[in-house]
């Protein structure tokens, strides 16, 4: 990393770090500690006899806590623009190498969801002739060899998926150059092989319709804030990856090895590999289809898991990225109350006063950022819409929904930090001969302190 963007790093980070304790000093400490007959004090004083003092004071927590990601997200996306779309100079261009298909293995990963990954490898390219299922079950699936991982095996520390994939990387070795992993619904239109000669090559999701609408919204929402991953490769770590679509270097997993304690194996791997072993990582603009939640209810669900998992693994970055990933995360979880400042703010802005803003200071940039901050949600869904190219209805359901849309994506990050999750579950998929009724669910043993395993680390 740049001494330049480790400065925006270091700065935006020590800022979040006052803020909080800024607030945490107002909120949580009695006014004779923090300022005997101050400002500070007399201010403690009026927020606890003036309710609706109390009420703008929260609001504008929420901008604030709601402003540092969105602003990181700001800078990353600039910064992807600027590098893509610059004039290249002589000698800035990198040679990227492609592998062919016949480098490439491929494993698909399920517990026993047969008929799902039957249509799966099916739908593959021919071009991928080298196709693994790691299933923790005894089964049929035609055009690929099936790895059983038996119960007896057994991890110095990884369970549930992490575990199958070590099983399948010690027990059935490949000699090819990567091994692409898929999910078990992950579908590849076509495939003429790896654009890169990075260590971890991520290709892009792009989640179809399972299901209600508005998980598919949410899904289309997401994808066009996750363009943010076009910028990972210049940074020192990646923020997050997806193990859906995700290749690595044979000799670098043999290296790392999975037998690390997580729920969520994909980006806890990149960190470690960029960390301890210098590996390089790259964004390809391949995308790969998966399917979207089938229900509001899953989806809370895996957005709970997925912040849970991250966050109970953060302590493996460095600082600067830990503060900046539990500033993302709180301000993905106050998103929820996104809707109630935006409103708010629209109809102060249009003459109509619903809480007296004007009672906090500087009520005009209240007003102000929290409508740039809305322009932002919506830069987000018109990003989605504009990669999917959805038909008219998509596009005005999903303008017309966007805030609420981003509270339902919203509320499982929220469910994540008051509750974290403590147990791993597969999100529901479904087939085109059999609709599986319920997600699979698997209590977490042992558990950490902070509602996941434990941060243990190999060598």
């Amino acid at each position: 990393m740049t001494r330049r963007r480790q400065l925006v790093f270091t700065v935006v980070g020590t800022l979040a770090a006052l803020f909080v304790a800024v607030d945490l000093a107002i909120l949580v400490l009695p006014p004779e500690l923090v300022l005997l007959d101050g400002v500070i004090g007399g201010f403690w004083e009026t927020l606890r006899e003036s309710p609706a003092l109390v009420m703008t004071f929260v609001l504008w927590q929420l901008v604030l806590l709601y402003t540092i990601p969105v602003s990181f997200w700001s800078y990353l996306f600039v910064f992807y623009l600027w590098k893509h779309y610059r004039p290249t100079r002589r000698g800035d261009d990198e040679v990227s190498i492609e592998w062919t298909p016949d480098a490439v293995q491929v494993r698909v990963l399920t517990i026993d969801n047969e008929n799902v990954v039957q249509e799966t490898v099916d739908s593959l390219p021919d071009t991928l002739s080298d196709v693994v299922v790691v299933a923790e079950a005894d089964i049929d699936v035609d055009g690929a060899d099936v790895v059983v991982v038996p119960e007896s095996f057994t991890c110095e520390f990884a369970q549930f998926k992490g575990r199958a994939i070590e099983y399948a990387r010690i027990h059935h070795p490949t000699d090819k150059e990567y091994v692409l992993y898929l999910d078990e619904d992950t579908r590849i239109p076509s495939f003429d092989g790896i654009p890169s000669n990075a260590d971890i090559v991520q290709f892009r999701e792009r989640p179809v319709r399972t299901g209600g609408i508005l998980p598919y919204l949410a899904e289309i929402h997401r994808i066009g804030f996750n363009i943010e991953q076009r910028a990972f490769p210049y940074l020192r770590v990646p923020f997050y990856a997806w193990g859906g679509g995700i290749a690595i270097r044979r000799s670098l997993e043999d290296r790392i090895t999975w037998d690390t304690d997580t729920i969520v194996e994909d980006s806890v791997f990149a960190w470690r590999a960029v960390l301890d072993e210098d590996a390089t990582f790259e964004v390809v603009d391949t995308f790969f289809e998966n399917q979207a939640p089938p229900s509001v209810r899953a989806m809370i669900g895996q957005r709970r898991r997925w912040l849970t998992g991250t966050r109970s693994k953060s302590r493996l970055l460095p600082w600067d990225y830990r503060i900046l990933y539990h500033f993302r995360d709180i301000g993905w979880a106050v998103s929820v109350f996104g809707p109630v400042f935006w409103v708010t703010s629209a109809l102060t802005y249009a003459g109509i006063e619903t809480i007296p803003l004007t009672v906090l200071v500087l009520p005009e940039v209240y007003v102000a950022l929290s409508l740039v901050l809305l322009a932002h949600v919506y830069l987000w869904s018109l990003l989605g819409l504009v990669y999917y190219r959805e038909r008219p209805h998509i596009w005005l359901g999903l303008l017309v929904l966007t805030p609420f849309v981003v509270l339902l994506h919203s509320a499982g990050a929220l469910y994540g930090i008051l509750s974290p999750a403590r147990q791993f579950a597969v999100t529901e998929k479904v087939s085109n001969t059999v609709e599986n009724a319920a997600e699979t669910v698997v209590e977490l043993t042992p558990l950490g302190t902070d509602g996941d395993a434990t941060d243990r680390r190999d060598d």
